[in-house]
């Protein structure tokens, strides 16, 4: 037989018929022409294998190649991937590297059309993607549906440009993805009435119940800095056909933990039916996207997942396409990145970072551990001099943020939260722009950190008691163009030099990216300043 062609024994997981089938396959060509029973196997498992249903893999700061040798140890065989972070640096040159990079590695991605490039009409990006753009982005084969929604406001009050381009998708047949935190009421009824089928930010279960009321389909996500399995697992009881399970963002220290394979065996160590589980987690992305990944049907291409058992799901081997992939210890497959891109970066860095006293009441950007939103708290100043300070004993350190796209002074806030009572820390992955944002607790070790992403053309970095430890992302200012093992190791010394600054938080770096958000509740910093996206507008620093 050849390569694509062999027999391989176990008992396999038929999740379309929910039965478990002792017994042999027989691939091929790389497709699965019989599933043979024979009651004298015992084992191990083959089952298809996991998908994310929604992943930004410039998030996880591995190029595509990179990001598949790491998830594709831990049973995962595709991505539904939204490449935004990439358009907003690069536009559609952005979105071509993607694409082409992960053509180098036998893995499914599917890549969709980014939707909102910038992320709302109130932040910058490197060039807009407009109606025109997107419409033609859609009739390309290689791009699987239109991205998350994030301009909500547009969808709700029927913008002409946004409702152009969910019309553009759905005369191609492609799925709309959404994005609506919080959304309820007649105006989430509107949003996705608009053609959505898809939100990933529910983070209150009753939400999630009325969007799925609604028709939309619910992601639970399980991220690094997003976490909403636990308010959202219950799902899996009453609207099976209506979940998935997604990472959304996933940093390169927990990609080498686990990826898809973690929700599922938290929630079958919980108590949910294991047909069900492994339903959300291979099945419900595959008919959702319509994506042509085989299920262990006869005929269906030979992709799947052998495993030791059924509640641990130990990866002895994966196949794609007929073809072993990963062996239990090695990823079988090559491809690298020794090409690296031009792309254009801010060069000044050196600001004075004071805060003139405006009034004697200030805005405060406050941290939700665990959560993406955020709390738009308001204090009396805590000095009364010229100028305002940080005030560390209190947990409010200050936030800067400068445009990536321009030569533009800083945006400077404050934020409590984070939990540093000493130095700064930063990174040039500020979502979603990706502007370069830091947080410290006095403007010399800010500037240091400023320094050092400015001069690395992005990166991520922490500074204090005098030690600077970093780590330069040359590939778009987003990606390191090393193994996940080399940039989970430096990113796990910045972590680690950050918790030593004071914080506590899980994902420090995550969570920082995302208080450049504007679409995301409540208060935010972008390149004018504060952002009030209750509102959908600037605001002052200062209660006046």
């Amino acid at each position: 037989m050849s390569e694509k062609s062999f027999f391989i024994k176990g008992i396999v997981v038929d999740l379309i018929h929910q039965k478990l089938i002792p017994g042999e396959i027989c691939v091929v060509d790389g497709r699965i022409s019989e599933i043979r029973e024979n009651p004298l196997v015992q084992g191990p498992f083959i089952l298809p294998g996991f998908v994310d249903s929604h992943v930004h893999v410039e998030s996880s700061m591995l190029s595509p190649v990179n990001f598949a040798k790491a998830a594709v140890k831990h049973g995962t065989i595709g991505v539904v991937a939204d490449p935004h972070e990439i358009a907003n640096v690069a536009a559609e040159s952005g979105v071509d590297y993607m694409v082409k990079n992960a053509d180098r590695v036998p893995f499914y991605f599917f890549f969709g059309v980014p939707s909102c490039v910038p992320s709302s009409p109130m932040d910058v990006c490197e060039k807009v993607l407009d109606a025109d753009v997107v419409t033609r982005l859609l009739q390309r084969d290689d791009m699987w549906f239109l991205g998350e929604m994030m301009n909500f406001p547009g969808v709700i009050n029927a913008d002409a440009d946004v409702l152009r381009k969910i019309k553009a998708a759905l005369d191609c047949g492609k799925p709309v993805d959404g994005h609506a935190p919080g959304l309820m009421g007649g105006d989430m009824e509107r949003y996705f009435d608009a053609g959505i089928s898809t939100d990933h930010e529910c983070f209150e279960i009753n939400e999630a119940r009325e969007k799925i009321s609604r028709g939309a389909k619910i992601l639970i996500r399980e991220g690094s800095a997003a976490k909403n399995f636990e308010a959202l697992i219950p799902l899996v009881k009453e609207n099976l056909d209506m979940v998935m399970f997604c990472t959304d963002d996933c940093h390169p220290d927990d990609l080498l933990l686990g990826h898809i394979n973690k929700s599922v065996k938290r929630a079958i160590k919980e108590g949910y039916p294991l047909f069900d589980v492994l339903r959300i987690a291979c099945v419900n992305p595959v008919k959702h996207y319509d994506l042509p990944i085989g299920l262990l049907q006869q005929n269906d291409s030979a992709d799947f997942i052998v495993v030791d058992n059924l509640s641990d799901f130990n990866v002895s081997s994966v196949y794609l396409k007929g073809i072993k992939v990963f062996d239990g210890e090695d990823v079988l497959f090559g491809g690298d990145d020794t090409h690296l891109p031009l792309y254009s970066f801010r060069a000044t860095w050196d600001f004075d970072l004071k805060v003139k006293r405006e009034s004697d009441k200030v805005r405060v950007i406050g941290v939700i551990p665990g959560e993406l939103i955020t709390e738009s708290l308001q204090f009396d100043t805590w000095e009364a001099g010229d100028y305002l300070e940080c005030d560390v004993s209190n947990d409010i350190v200050k936030i800067v943020l400068l445009d990536r796209y321009s030569e533009r002074p800083p945006s400077i806030g404050f934020i409590k939260g984070l939990g540093i009572h000493s130095g700064a820390f930063g990174l040039s992955v500020a979502h979603d722009s990706h502007h370069v944002i830091v947080a410290g607790a006095n403007d010399n070790d800010i500037r240091a950190c400023l320094k050092f992403i400015i001069e690395s053309k992005g990166g991520i970095c922490a500074v204090g008691k005098g030690k600077l430890h970093g780590a330069k992302l040359p590939l778009f200012g987003l990606m390191s163009d090393r193994s996940a093992e080399y940039i989970a190791k430096e990113y796990h010394e910045v972590n680690v030099a950050v918790r030593n600054l004071g914080s506590t938080l899980h994902a420090p770096f995550m969570t920082l990216s995302f208080m450049a958000l504007s679409v995301i509740p409540s208060l935010k910093i972008n390149h004018l300043g504060l952002f009030d996206v209750d509102r959908f507008s600037t605001t002052n620093l200062f209660v006046k």
